[in-house]
């Protein structure tokens, strides 16, 4: 065999390999390209409201339902028994347009133990007084980059009940909540 040739060879399958490999990433490429992607939310809403309507018979109190603004939803809500716990709870939150998220948990006959364990590590750094209401505030002892959900909690307690509201909303998106929350307790001490 001839030097020419084997030389022919080599560079022959140097240049196929090129080939294959320029068709497998054009392949890839098509592949990618073509195929057809949902970039809709993943998280459905949920209807708060109707949850809370189906729990109310099970309660020992009345729920807390605020009213959100149009822009903003529910990702989640439920009710849970006092049979797990001790502590009946009602949960619900609510993500807005620039995924801010406010949650409220609210406890039925709480008792301290069931407050610390909602606390997790925060301490006391104030109150908040809204309308005729103060709520108490507590912060968390590190700090959390990106913040957590209850780095930052409003406690209001009243009769034997508690509610918690903290999220990763704006402080005056919390204090709003808290005070719409202020007026549904009012409103339902006063029936």
């Amino acid at each position: 065999m001839s030097d020419a040739a084997a030389k022919r060879r080599a560079r022959q399958t140097l240049i196929n390999l090129l080939l294959s490999l320029g068709a497998t990433i054009g392949v890839m490429l098509i592949l990618i390209l073509a195929v057809p992607r949902d970039d809709s939310n993943r998280v459905q809403s949920v209807d708060y409201e109707q949850l809370a309507a189906q729990a109310a018979s099970q309660a020992p109190g009345a729920l807390l339902v605020p009213t959100i603004p149009v822009d903003w939803y529910s990702n989640s809500a439920r009710f849970r028994s006092a049979s797990q716990d001790g502590v009946a709870t009602w949960y619900a939150g609510f993500v807005g347009p620039k995924n801010e998220f406010i949650a409220l948990t609210q406890g039925f006959d709480v008792n301290q133990t069931w407050l610390q364990i909602q606390l997790e590590a925060n301490k006391p750094t104030g109150e908040v007084t809204l309308g005729d209401t103060t709520w108490k505030i507590f912060e968390s002892t590190k700090e959390n980059n990106p913040k957590k959900s209850k780095d930052f909690l409003m406690v209001l307690e009243y009769e034997s009940n508690a509610v918690l509201v903290y999220g990763v909303a704006p402080r005056q998106q919390l204090e709003e909540f808290a005070q719409q929350l202020s007026l549904l307790i009012q409103a339902n001490n006063a029936n």
